[in-house]
């Protein structure tokens, strides 16, 4: 398993916001995030029950064409740092300028809030970088109205991909039913995200765990240290996003039909469950610091063990080499001619004799 060698980001750096001017009137339009690509891209879907069609990389007049029809359109910029870009595609769908302005603020905590013919749902979609082991978040912001599903991402690249092949293939209900549906389709694939993301940190717990146990280290500490950072960070991406769901399913729209309602129930508990794993994972996580200090105190226990023993061992073997080394001339053994094999058969007998007892004690 690949290790953590970067430094994570942290959640300062991943929400910091450049604040605006100070005394700008509410709805101003200021991008605040970084630029994550060239030029702005738009894309579509629109389809019926009986018609299916779909373009790359088209214009904005284009896209205004949906406005309107019978059909569900699904229009998705890809960058939101052309400010004008987003004030026209704001005007020509009716949007609250408040609604522009979130939008263009990429560093937006999640929420969802209503307006007279249009609902922002603002999230963060995560992606777990197989390269770096790390977490990468970009925000996705969701506009509802009556005939279209307005999405603004920051860069291409993104996990609604099994949304799309289900409207191409009229697979499911989806080509059945209104805009509402689809909003919740793109949701529901937000939150699948998170568990996929939390799949990779259950993996990276569990070989913690057992490097830990066997080679507990500094480096695995910090790494431990790491982990709860980015837990940290999600609890705060999945903590709002289970209230907006919830927010959303008691919505009283005109926009929201009854019959997803249902739907929005079953979101709402992948939420729960999806938070109730963060939760769990942080306290895995901090099982892991006491795990590291219990492996270090063991390991210093059997170091001090084998260190007793053999201090114990030498303490009569220094007695006796203490007194057959003091400078007296009427010491017997010191002319006796088996004197000095006699005092080493007694230090290895000792030695022995004591290592015997340390065992039958079970003390090693």
């Amino acid at each position: 398993m690949r290790l953590f060698t970067q430094p994570l980001q942290t959640v300062t750096s991943l929400f910091r916001n450049k604040p605006k001017k100070i005394g700008l009137s509410p709805g101003s339009l200021i991008h605040v995030g970084e630029q994550k690509m060239e030029r702005p891209v738009f894309s579509y879907l629109d389809y019926s029950e009986d018609q299916f069609s779909s373009e790359t990389d088209v214009s904005l007049a284009t896209c205004l064409d949906l406005k309107g029809q019978q059909t569900v359109s699904w229009i998705n910029l890809d960058g939101v740092h052309d400010i004008s870009l987003v004030e026209a595609f704001g005007k020509a769908f009716d949007l609250h300028p408040l609604t522009l302005e979130d939008i263009l603020n990429t560093n937006h905590a999640p929420k969802f809030e209503e307006f007279e013919d249009s609902a922002l749902i603002i999230m963060k979609m995560f992606f777990f970088d197989e390269q770096s082991c790390q977490i990468r978040a970009e925000q996705i912001s969701l506009v509802l109205t009556r005939c279209n599903v307005l999405t603004f991402q920051e860069q291409p690249g993104d996990v609604f991909n099994e949304v799309r092949l289900r409207i191409e293939r009229k697979s499911g209900r989806i080509r059945q039913r209104g805009p509402d549906y689809l909003a919740y389709a793109l949701l529901d694939s937000v939150v699948d995200s998170y568990f996929h993301v939390l799949e990779k940190i259950a993996e990276r717990l569990d070989y913690l765990e057992t490097e830990l146990i066997s080679r507990p280290t500094q480096e695995l500490l910090h790494q431990v240290h790491q982990l709860k950072g980015q837990l940290i960070f999600l609890r705060k991406a999945v903590w709002p996003t289970r209230d907006l769901i919830g927010t959303l399913m008691h919505s009283e729209s005109t926009l929201i039909a009854d019959s997803t309602n249902i739907f929005l129930r079953d979101l709402y508990d992948h939420g729960v469950q999806a938070l109730d794993t963060v939760e769990n994972f942080r306290d895995t996580a901090s099982g892991l610091v006491d795990l590291y200090v219990s492996s270090v105190s063991q390991r210093m226990n059997e170091v001090m063990q084998v260190l007793t023993i053999m201090a114990s061992i030498f303490i009569p073997l220094t007695f006796i080499a203490g007194i057959y080394g003091m400078n007296f001339e009427l010491m017997p053994e010191l002319k006796w001619r088996y004197g000095y094999p006699m005092v080493w058969g007694i230090m290895v007998v000792c030695a022995v004799g004591m290592l015997w007892f340390f065992k039958r004690k079970k003390w090693f």
